[in-house]
């Protein structure tokens, strides 16, 4: 009995630390003024890709011979996807990319093939960054966002090579990859150690990739590939609060995130590294 006491002991520590750690990232984003404490990256960011989606639909009413207003209307609400138009404006595509223009790996999370594409993209984007952006703070999350989206799209470079592909899809499994880790790496401050979170997160990645066995032309490659990346980065940089004294009285007034991008930055970098080698790396084998 005497020996139980210190285990148990340290378990209700390093509960009281997690559940410290889970509260803090959560309210972080109070203690912010102004824009600061507004998910500006999010609303940015979606503001700029329906821009985008307007302007390549505008262009494809145009090679439509669209010119009123009412005919450019109705091939916005109608139109599908040009492929022409979208690999001029940046979609993946395989002999462009072994002929050098390697941002194609970055410009196709921002491009989208019609309304109900870039539609379903954004809501999902904006419903899961409006949260993750506070719990993450500004240049974490659109760090994590624009890296899980462009080894997304290696994953299809390598996995679909005669397939024009893009969407922002990849970046938001990222993101959906990153908050799993979060869950699991706070698993002790959530109901029931997390399961009904995480179950919720699973059936949600399972519609989403079961859609592409019904839906032709849907990129589950590169849905994969920016969860898997979401949950590796994720462990690297998901937020991690801990007294830096554990000394102190109070640790929870002195909590800092470990995995915050000013402490990580080494490791944030060997990211990009390594995300661009392996980017060249499949690049030359399917040119090979």
């Amino acid at each position: 009995m005497e020996k139980s006491l210190p285990s148990s002991n340290k378990q209700l520590q390093q509960t009281r630390r997690v559940q410290l750690s889970y509260r803090t990232a959560l309210s972080k984003h109070r203690d912010q003024r102004g824009i600061a404490r507004v998910s500006w990256v999010t609303w940015l960011v979606t503001a700029l890709t329906v821009a985008i989606w307007l302007f390549t639909a505008y262009q494809v009413a145009l090679l439509e011979g669209q010119h009123s207003l009412a005919g450019i209307w109705h091939t916005f609400l109608n139109n599908d996807e040009n492929v022409d138009v979208l690999v001029r404006y940046g979609a993946k595509d395989n002999d462009l990319l072994r002929s050098g223009q390697y941002w194609r790996l970055l410009t196709p999370i921002f491009l989208h093939a019609n309304l109900l594409h870039v539609a379903l993209n954004m809501f999902n984007f904006v419903f899961l960054g409006f949260f993750l952006e506070r719990l993450l703070g500004h240049l974490r999350f659109l760090y994590l966002y624009l890296l899980t989206g462009i080894i997304s799209i290696i994953a299809s470079t390598y996995f679909m090579p005669n397939e024009v592909s893009v969407g922002a899809s990849g970046a938001i499994f990222g993101l959906v990859g990153v908050y799993c880790v979060f869950v699991v790496s706070h698993r002790r401050a959530f109901l029931y150690n997390g399961v009904p979170t995480l179950l919720w997160l699973v059936i949600i990645i399972g519609i989403n990739l079961s859609i592409g066995l019904f839906i032709p032309n849907v990129d589950n490659y590169a849905h994969i590939a920016g969860f898997c990346s979401g949950c590796l980065l994720g462990w690297w940089f998901s937020p991690s609060y801990r007294p830096p004294d554990r000394g102190l009285a109070d640790p929870e007034s002195s909590l800092s995130d470990a995995h915050s991008l000013a402490r990580r930055w080494p490791i944030a970098l060997l990211a990009i590294i390594g995300t661009f080698v392996l980017a060249v790396i499949v690049i030359h084998l399917i040119g090979g």
